[in-house]
């Protein structure tokens, strides 16, 4: 079996696992941790530039970062949230299914075009900075909107 088949097998997998997860985070009061943590605990996977196989160009970083951004504005704007008995909650979204898998059909496509072009190690790293620079500013944008959230629910004034 291939590296491309089995790397895609496995972003089948997580996609599956974010749905899920995300179904169950927002049956449960949400919190900063909850929040900030996610990024946090991805970031060890950057250890993977250590292997020479891995490293990007400046280009490969650059047009990355630039995709990752570009899809964060999707799921920034299908994660809400809403004050409910006295807590704060992710508000579940119908759009939400559909941009996560719109956005694995694409990386699941654009893996297949670019691994005929990019070696298989060159293009996991590209695609693991992708993700982490899809996540880095949807987690921001989802601290700061529970953030003003909490504030309101607590009285504080905003400056």
């Amino acid at each position: 079996m291939n590296y491309v088949l089995l790397s895609t097998i496995g972003a089948v997998f997580m996609g599956t696992l974010a749905f899920f997860v995300r179904m169950k985070a927002a049956a449960k009061p949400t919190s900063v941790k909850k929040i900030i943590l996610p990024p946090v605990f991805m970031s060890s996977g950057a250890l993977m530039y250590v292997v020479p196989q891995f490293r990007l160009t400046p280009m490969e970083i650059l047009e990355a970062v630039v995709v990752g951004m570009f899809f964060s504005i999707f799921l920034i704007k299908t994660s809400k949230f809403e004050i409910r008995d006295n807590d704060i909650y992710l508000k579940r979204s119908k759009a939400f299914v559909f941009i996560l898998v719109g956005l694995l059909l694409i990386r699941i496509v654009l893996k297949s075009i670019l691994s005929s072009t990019i070696d298989v190690g060159q293009l996991s790293g590209m695609f693991f900075l992708l993700a982490f620079s899809m996540i880095v500013p949807w987690r921001v944008a989802m601290y700061r909107s529970y953030k003003k959230l909490y504030k309101e629910l607590h009285g504080i004034k905003l400056l």
